[in-house]
């Protein structure tokens, strides 16, 4: 179904033709692979054409559609979009899972790389690429929402620890310096993604210091954990606040749970002071597909597997646990994969495979992370390689993103592994953000305190 006038698509597709995982066994048949295969290829490729000349698409499942009322809710929405700025775009995936919610008007990032896989798969005649430093609220376009997945830098176990004060993290200041120029015309609702550790920097105050400066500019703040292991084959967990400009009108349950966990509770308890809300929310279903659907298959002979003397040395380096690992995937008779990753055990650099079939979390070369390998293991055979940018893409959530062939590899690796994962965001805006800008939580006539501590 098309709606020119909204640019909006709406396809319904059959979960078996269309290969949804609980209707397809994989090795059925070479016909029935290859032929959903296609399927499921030509879909991505429709989704960044119309995407990249600014419609937004929404995928149904058949079934779906027949069974579920508030489809058409759904679609509804689409034709009715909230007004949403993306500060921090990268290569614009908080936008892609936003498209539920509203269209985004306004995106910013300083990165040219980023730009150009931004531009590649997403409409870029709203995308501003300049030094956030540089952005006045007056260049910002009116907002229903605004998103800010600002670096992760300082704020990193990783990094530098520096925290708000770093020179990348510290960008945070600068989104709300925006957002108070923007007056009268501050988004209702706004956004922020980052690391968990950012809960730690500097012993908490750097949590509190952000809050606190949210809560002046007259939101009140809710903090959840999220990973994206609930929807695909990595672990990822990630902060993310919600401010609004709305107080709700019912007591808000700080008690633990998967989304809050208790150091959410004792943060709250311990600033009783800042001005934050809980949305009662239900945990997502665990519902990740498996490393496998997200594997680019290559022959034994592509020169991106690692030659023996890699091998070798890779081998080399695993403990005893890991190499008995290793030895019981290579020998099962089916071929399976895991993902590796380097750690410094005792001062020297080894390899660990991971256990449960998962990739680690995607990372960026900066914050003194490194790019995860691949095992390939069965019938006898070990491989090993690097990850490629098309497997970083599915593991973000977002198989179909194009990826020029003139964009360096590194340059893409860094684009996913700096983004976020769009199903994680999905959730987010179908469960949270839709229902608070549709003011389905009634706003409390109870006055906010005018000091902050």
């Amino acid at each position: 179904m098309a709606f020119p006038g909204r640019r909006v698509a709406v396809f319904v597709d059959g979960a078996f033709w269309h290969g949804r995982p609980d209707r397809v066994r994989p090795g059925r048949s070479a016909y029935w692979d290859g032929k959903i295969a296609r399927n499921r290829k030509r879909d991505l490729a429709n989704d960044a054409a119309l995407r990249q000349e600014g419609w937004r698409v929404l995928r149904l499942w058949d079934d779906e559609v027949l069974r579920d009322d508030s489809i058409a809710l759904r679609v509804k929405r689409l034709l009715e979009p909230f007004r949403i700025g993306e500060f921090f775009a990268g290569i614009g995936l908080v936008g892609l899972g936003l498209e539920e919610v509203g269209e985004v008007v306004f995106a910013n990032d300083i990165d040219a790389w980023k730009y150009r896989l931004f531009a590649s798969n997403i409409d870029p005649s709203n995308y501003v690429l300049r030094d956030v430093r540089d952005i006045r609220g007056g260049d910002v376009p009116d907002l229903d929402l605004a998103t800010a997945s600002f670096p992760c830098t300082d704020l990193s176990l990783a990094g530098n620890r520096r925290g708000l004060a770093g020179h990348q993290s510290g960008m945070f200041w600068e989104f709300a310096r925006v957002l108070e120029e923007m007056g009268e015309r501050k988004p209702r609702a706004i956004l922020l993604e980052n690391v968990p550790s950012f809960a730690t920097s500097h012993g908490g105050q750097d949590l509190r210091d952000a809050i606190f400066r949210l809560n002046q500019l007259g939101y009140a703040c809710d903090l959840l954990l999220l990973d994206a292991r609930y929807f695909v084959a990595q672990s990822r967990p990630r902060l993310f606040i919600v401010g609004s400009q709305q107080k709700f009108d019912f007591p808000s349950d700080w008690s633990k749970s998967p989304i809050r966990p208790a150091w959410i509770r004792d943060f709250v308890v311990s600033n009783r002071r800042l001005v934050m809300q809980a949305l009662p929310l239900q945990p997502p279903e665990a519902n990740g597909s498996p490393l496998s659907s997200c594997i680019e298959r290559l022959s034994a002979d592509d020169g991106r597997w690692w030659n023996k003397t890699q091998v070798i040395d890779f081998r080399t380096s695993l403990s005893p646990v890991q190499a008995r690992r290793l030895r019981s995937l290579a020998s099962s008779e089916e071929v399976s994969w895991a993902t590796a990753y380097r750690r410094t055990r005792h001062g020297k650099a080894v390899w660990e495979i991971r256990h449960d079939s998962i990739s680690g979390c995607l990372r960026t070369a900066r914050g003194g992370s490194s790019r995860q390998a691949l095992v390939e293991a069965g019938d006898g055979i070990v491989r090993v390689r690097w990850m490629t940018s098309r497997e970083y893409a599915a593991l973000q959530g977002a198989p179909g993103f194009r990826i020029p062939d003139d964009i360096p590899e590194n340059r893409a690796l860094f684009g996913f592994g700096d983004a976020v994962c769009v199903p994680v965001i999905q959730w987010l805006g179908r469960h949270y953000l839709r229902p608070l800008l549709e003011g389905q939580f009634s706003p409390s006539k109870a006055r906010q305190e005018e000091s902050y501590a």
